[in-house]
């Protein structure tokens, strides 16, 4: 069914799983938009000159470089592993529409492996020894290390004192910090994936 999807309508559920913020069961849609909120805070903080807090904690080096892991990670998995699988033969094997449609069909498969079910855009002949042992690998480390760094955080930011609201304080709650938000988010998912997007 989503081999014959159009360009635009297998570009929806790809686009959302690499950005990793709408697709996603158990919380992980969620579990990402708070750490790109985190990042959206962060890059405030260094526009005004000000240390930036997010649910009145600090935010500082130690938790942006674990978010920074974390915005490594999802890109890393769905990148390496699509571009080894053009590279080796036992990948290659498994491709059923040469050109750009069988790279779409490589790179959904990893996004849906790191970010939600493990489904393929069908036509990817995915069943043999190296299609279930990359996505095996692509799905055990997009879901437990990012909940295990997110966690990290968590607990960073847990043992922090709560510091109190001020004039200078940047409010998570209105328009112009959603934009800023979504802007993260598209810009993030652009410099990550539209190299990838352009080929396939």
């Amino acid at each position: 069914m989503h081999d014959t999807l159009t360009p635009l309508g297998g570009l929806v559920p790809l686009l959302n799983m690499m950005l990793n913020v709408v697709f996603g069961g158990k919380g992980v849609g969620l579990m990402n938009m708070l750490m790109y909120a985190i990042i959206a805070v962060f890059l405030c903080g260094l526009m005004v000159g000000r240390t930036p807090e997010f649910l009145t904690k600090k935010i500082e080096g130690k938790e942006m470089k674990f978010i920074a892991l974390l915005i490594i990670l999802h890109p890393l998995l769905i990148l390496m592993f699509s571009g080894l699988s053009v590279a080796v033969l036992a990948g290659l094997e498994g491709i059923s529409n040469p050109g750009f449609h069988g790279l779409s069909q490589v790179l959904y498969e990893f996004a849906s492996s790191a970010a939600n079910n493990g489904s393929g855009f069908e036509g990817l002949g995915d069943n043999t020894m190296f299609w279930n042992i990359t996505t095996g690998i692509v799905m055990f480390f997009g879901r437990y290390v990012s909940i295990i760094i997110l966690l990290a955080i968590s607990s960073l930011l847990a043992s922090k004192k709560s510091v109190n609201e001020s004039i200078g304080t940047l409010r998570t709650d209105n328009f112009t910090f959603t934009i800023i938000l979504v802007l993260v988010v598209l810009i993030v998912g652009a410099l990550t994936f539209f190299p990838a997007f352009d080929f396939g």
